[in-house]
């Protein structure tokens, strides 16, 4: 059986795969959601240079897991691309849900569709924060009233240190197993970085007809996209 270690994009712990859990547990796997420094629950950690790599990674040697999943949503899929080549063995795939993927000395920020200035703009007249979306910002990504109040209530500002922070990669992503989760309401195509990871033998695109959110508007179509990985 495989270990599932789930990562959550910005603003979010580990309770946003609530309903993603359940469905994996019963199909007999480990499961370990990670809520990173400086948000959630762990809102009062911390945060530095290369800290939400150490979480995931630490949470990984802490536990012995092995045969491990690891899933990055959003911008979580920088740090875990990171620790991806870091818990060496013990991995067996890394899915990346609708996610970022890191670039050798890039950041979230420096990639910032808008233009990092813009990013750094907004972090900096928030105390160092990303502030979340209000409501408005998730119309259209296939959520309903009460998933979007859910999702609103309990997302908590997210440290922009983290979002800063230049990923170090030591080989090619391209030679990771991976599988890239295309949400379609967030655009009908990945972007160039990550068509160009895909041309690799070691990469499977999966598309998925919902929003960037799907472990809140579609957990079990996502679950299943899981479990069709561990079987890989």
């Amino acid at each position: 059986m495989s270990n599932f270690v789930l990562v959550a994009g910005a603003w979010l712990g580990s309770w946003a795969w609530d309903e993603v859990v359940p469905v994996l547990r019963e199909a007999g796997h480990g499961v370990h959601p990670v809520t990173l420094s400086g948000v959630a629950d762990k809102r009062d950690v911390p945060v530095g240079p290369r800290t939400h790599v150490r979480d995931i990674v630490d949470e990984v040697e802490r536990l012995d897991l092995r045969d491990v999943v690891l899933v990055g949503h959003s911008c979580a899929g920088i740090p875990v691309g990171q620790a991806a080549e870091l818990i060496g063995d013990r991995l067996t795939r890394v899915v990346f849900v609708d996610a970022s993927v890191p670039a050798d000395g890039e950041s979230f920020v420096s990639a910032w569709w808008e233009g990092p200035a813009k990013l750094e703009a907004a972090l900096a007249a928030n105390g160092g924060l990303w502030a979340p979306l209000p409501e408005a910002d998730f119309a259209g990504q296939g959520l309903t009233e009460e998933q979007i109040a859910r999702i609103v209530g309990g997302a908590t500002p997210h440290p922009g240190v983290s979002l800063a922070d230049p990923a170090v990669l030591t080989r090619p992503l391209g030679e990771l197993s991976a599988t890239y989760v295309k949400c379609l309401l967030d655009g009908a195509e990945p972007g160039d970085d990550v068509a160009g990871l895909l041309t690799s033998e070691r990469w499977r695109l999966v598309e998925l007809e919902t929003g960037h959110w799907p472990m809140f508007s579609r957990p079990g179509e996502l679950a299943r996209i899981l479990l069709a990985t561990a079987g890989r």
